[in-house]
């Protein structure tokens, strides 16, 4: 394929992914494989199969819930809930605006109450209810209780729980969770063991806040001496992970983007940056030829993003 014929590919992918990771959330067995639970460790726990993981806080005080997968998985997440606790829904966290991860707000919102009686609080960055509001989601779906600081954090079913805004990464709305005392971190679009970084410029992406987002991970995670495990990380799709995990990530999408700026710096097309294969070395672990993100979408998306930054300066 050539450089012209794979830039033309990259941009269908890319125009693919923008539209809300919709795919990520479509395969045609989604609605019929099980949802599958995962005990983390301490009062956490994953849900597996429902669009993007889901991550469960259960507890003497009631139910968390972080993401809420697809919509058409919604009555099946909250079955999984029921089968974890039968304690009130307290909160819903949203890490990101993508219908493979909010998707289920409605269904899980409103079988829930708060300490107030009303269905559970879903909370979000407010850059999140302000594109889930420009998309027409129904007004039960939206993430009400905003934040627009760096941080919010809250004490629920024994311990300290962290929210924290990562902006212009994966979208312009990312957050990542931290579970002090499970010593568990919800990494949500920020990180994933399927796939390349998927930079949703359209909706604030970039390469560069999506690095920042990762050493932040990387600065709450631990690893455990000389062995797996520590701090455990739940990404937005894929296996459980650790610290591991991530430093692989990162080192990936941080030399990849350093590839392509050097390229760019010797005035390289996109199409001659295609070619030249930035990625190749990481694409036998995560690239996926029939997409929904390919390592073309993934190195045009990183391509454009820097080279909006050097034409602005």
């Amino acid at each position: 394929m050539s450089g012209r014929e794979r830039a033309r590919s990259a941009k269908a992918d890319l125009a693919a992914a923008l539209a809300c990771a919709a795919a990520l959330a479509a395969a045609p067995a989604l609605a019929q494989a099980p949802i599958e639970t995962v005990h983390v460790q301490g009062n956490v726990h994953m849900l597996i199969g429902a669009g993007g993981n889901i991550a469960v806080q259960v507890g003497d005080d009631g139910v968390l819930v972080v993401d809420t997968g697809s919509a058409e998985r919604g009555d099946d997440v909250l079955a999984a809930i029921r089968r974890l606790s039968d304690g009130p829904i307290r909160w819903i966290i949203n890490t990101h605006l993508h219908a493979d991860h909010t998707g289920g707000n409605e269904t899980i919102s409103q079988a829930g109450i708060t300490v107030n009686g009303n269905p559970a609080a879903i909370i979000a960055h407010g850059r999140v209810l302000a594109r889930m509001s420009e998309a027409g989601a129904p007004v039960t779906a939206l993430p009400l209780n905003t934040f627009f600081e760096d941080r919010r954090d809250f004490y629920f079913n024994g311990e300290a729980v962290f929210i924290y805004h990562v902006p212009a990464a994966h979208t312009d709305g990312d957050v990542i969770v931290h579970f002090r005392g499970s010593d568990v971190v919800v990494a949500g679009g920020l990180f994933s063991t399927t796939h390349y970084p998927v930079i949703d410029a359209r909706n604030g992406g970039g390469i560069d806040g999506f690095i920042d987002g990762l050493n932040l991970i990387l600065d709450l995670t631990v690893p455990a001496y000389l062995q797996e495990g520590g701090t455990y990380v739940i990404p937005g799709h894929g296996r459980l992970s650790d610290e591991a995990d991530v430093v692989e990530y990162r080192d990936l999408a941080l030399f990849v983007r350093d590839r392509v700026r050097h390229m760019l710096s010797q005035g390289m097309s996109l199409e001659e940056v295609l070619d030249a294969k930035p990625a190749l070395d990481y694409d036998p672990r995560y690239d996926n030829e029939e997409g929904p993100w390919t390592s073309a979408a993934f190195i045009e998306a990183v391509y454009r993003d820097l080279q909006s930054k050097t034409e602005s300066r």
